[in-house]
């Protein structure tokens, strides 16, 4: 025996005797034909693998060489108006309209249940309508007079000539109503009520209605509300929809006697204004 035979036999244990053998083996034939068999489970792709799986994501979409990563596209952003951008927007919708064509401007003011409507001539007259007469059309015995200015002879023909400036329409407003001697601690906002009869009621051009915008946003402490209407100096209310530069409503107006209306309960007018070819059957 040499030293390597002797190592083997030092660092190995004896062969196990024949019967040790015929007993393993019996053992182990019974535990694989009777025993119970182990329930295989679904392979289930853990956190740690779909976690790899965006890490190597991220490294093929920024191999070099690869387009960069593009950002999403930006969100439309509802545009958020203070009470001036109302009214200057409505400004810029209002010179860029074609001028209205007609026989007839026809005005509907609205509030609460009531309801009254005119047709009226560039040349004076003058039809009415409202419920006090079971809605029958009657002609005026003489067209009313726009006060705008305290002048009584203000008509349609003459707004069609008013200046297309801000500073300027104000002035012939100033002139006209210091003129009727209107008071002086009331001028200023005879001047406002002025304004908004020429952007709601009043058949002005394209250019002096965006002026008159543009003037009434010029006041101080004009101011936004919840809804969809601007606070104006001395509490007074216009509804404004700037993407069409159109007045849907007032909380004033001047009447034919050249003095505001309001109604009683603090209701908003609804107001509207057009051309029109036709009247009324």
């Amino acid at each position: 025996m040499n030293d390597l035979e002797t190592l083997r036999t030092t660092l190995l244990p004896d062969e196990p005797t024949q019967d040790v053998v015929d007993r393993s083996r019996h053992r182990l034939q019974n535990h694989l034909l009777g025993g119970r068999r182990k329930r295989v489970r679904p392979l289930v792709i853990g956190t740690g693998l779909v976690a790899a799986a965006a890490a190597v994501a991220v490294v093929v979409a920024t191999l070099p060489g690869s387009p960069p990563p593009q950002a999403p596209p930006p969100q439309a952003v509802a545009p958020v108006y203070l009470g001036p951008q109302v009214l200057l927007a409505a400004a810029t919708v209002a010179e860029r309209t074609q001028v209205g064509t007609g026989k007839y401007w026809h005005t509907t003011t609205k509030v609460g249940k009531q309801t009254w409507e005119y047709w009226t001539t560039t040349d004076g007259q003058e039809w009415y309508r409202d419920e006090n007469h079971n809605g029958k059309l009657r002609l005026l015995p003489q067209a009313r007079p726009i006060r705008i200015n305290g002048d009584d002879d203000v008509t349609l023909s003459t707004i069609l000539t008013l200046p297309p400036d801000p500073a300027a329409l104000r002035n012939w407003l100033v002139d006209g109503l210091t003129r009727n001697h209107y008071p002086a601690g009331q001028l200023d906002m005879a001047v406002l009520q002025s304004l908004i009869d020429l952007v709601s009621v009043v058949p002005s051009p394209p250019a002096v209605r965006a002026a008159a915008f543009r003037a009434i946003a010029a006041y101080p402490g004009v101011r936004p509300l919840d809804d969809r209407s601007v606070r104006l100096p001395g509490g007074g209310r216009l509804v404004v929809d700037p993407k069409t530069g159109q007045v849907d409503g007032s909380s004033v107006f001047i009447g034919p006697d050249g003095k505001p209306v309001t109604n009683g309960n603090g209701d908003t007018f609804a107001v509207s204004g057009e051309w029109t070819d036709d009247l009324p059957k």
